[in-house]
């Protein structure tokens, strides 16, 4: 697995676009559940999975445990890590929003700490992580 991260429009997609330009993209919709990618496969072609944060802002108003939320989406990372055995190239872009201004509401510290975790979690199951900033990538694993 390749993990893309970096703030909001610093080029994580167009990064993800030149190295993979054949790959099929797969947005996880908000309130959908998190294993309807398999759907999205195509063929030999990698798979890019965006829309983690807009997944975890609408699972936020369902589950008001943080510990039972994680667990489901280590448990999406594990799936598609098992995918990978299998011989799918999955590429996943997060955003990173942890270098901004602690937020009032609580449940916007949630959807940083939730996004946090999920980028903790996916960048020790990766095989590279790569982090964009103002279209520079740079390899951290």
């Amino acid at each position: 697995m390749q993990l893309f991260i970096g703030g909001a429009c610093a080029g994580k997609r167009d990064a993800v676009s030149k190295r993979y330009p054949t790959a099929h993209w797969h947005r996880l919709n908000a309130g959908a559940p998190l294993d309807n990618w398999p759907a999205a496969v195509v063929c030999s072609l990698p798979l890019v999975v965006t829309g983690w944060a807009a997944w975890i802002e609408a699972a936020l108003s369902d589950e008001p445990e943080d510990d039972r939320l994680r667990r489901r989406l280590v448990a999406a990372l594990d799936t598609l890590v098992a995918a990978e055995r299998g011989g799918l190239t999955v590429v996943l872009i997060l955003p990173e929003m942890g270098r901004g201004i602690v937020p009032m509401s609580p449940l916007a510290r949630r959807l940083r700490d939730l996004a946090g975790w999920l980028a903790q979690d996916a960048a020790e199951r990766a095989e590279g992580v790569w982090y964009v900033r103002h279209g520079l990538v740079r390899r951290l694993k």
